[in-house]
């Protein structure tokens, strides 16, 4: 699958990266996704790692996200990924409504590594609260970007709104219909 570029809100920090990111089903339910942060990792607050397990709040830092949503109707998942393997998985009923911990089939395995200059997060997501939803899938893929000085930079596939909003569904631009394996 192609990595998709993603671009920085207006209304944030700059830190000196580049930031892509893909998501692929890879059968019935499960997908992977996948984030690239290329560039100047030392300018960069990152969390150390820890063990994978399920966290609150990840977005409040560097964080990678993505939003899955059928393709008809309101509800909604979103998935967060922190460079310290945490992770989170809530369920919505709509626009930023009903918010609620989304029960998985099991807990993603998250898969971090870090080069001199890139920073790799990888999680492997089976779906189960999703199993009702046929496909297509439409998926927004995000990141949050904090810098060491505390700025935080919001990227996007898309930027819909004037200030940054992960949530708004004309920003789930990537469709999953199981036809690209």
């Amino acid at each position: 699958m192609t990595f998709h570029t993603l671009i920085a809100h207006s209304q944030g920090g700059r830190p000196a990266v580049k930031v892509e990111a893909r998501a692929e089903l890879e059968r019935a339910l499960r997908i992977t996704l996948e984030w690239s942060l290329t560039g100047d990792l030392k300018t960069l607050a990152l969390p150390r790692r820890s063990a994978s397990r399920r966290a609150d709040r990840l977005w409040e830092h560097s964080c990678s996200e993505a939003f899955v949503a059928p393709a008809a109707g309101p509800r909604y998942c979103e998935l967060n990924f922190a460079p310290s393997t945490r992770w989170a998985a809530y369920a919505f009923d709509g626009y930023r409504q009903g918010m609620r911990p989304l029960e998985l089939a099991k807990p993603p395995k998250v898969k971090v590594v870090t080069t001199a200059n890139e920073l790799r997060v990888t999680a492997g997501v089976e779906l189960g609260g999703l199993a009702d939803a046929p496909l297509p899938w439409r998926i927004g893929l995000t990141a949050v970007v904090e810098d060491r000085a505390g700025g935080r930079a919001y990227y996007a596939l898309l930027h819909p709104r004037d200030k940054p909003d992960f949530h708004d569904a004309a920003a789930f631009t990537v469709i999953l219909d199981g036809s690209a394996r």
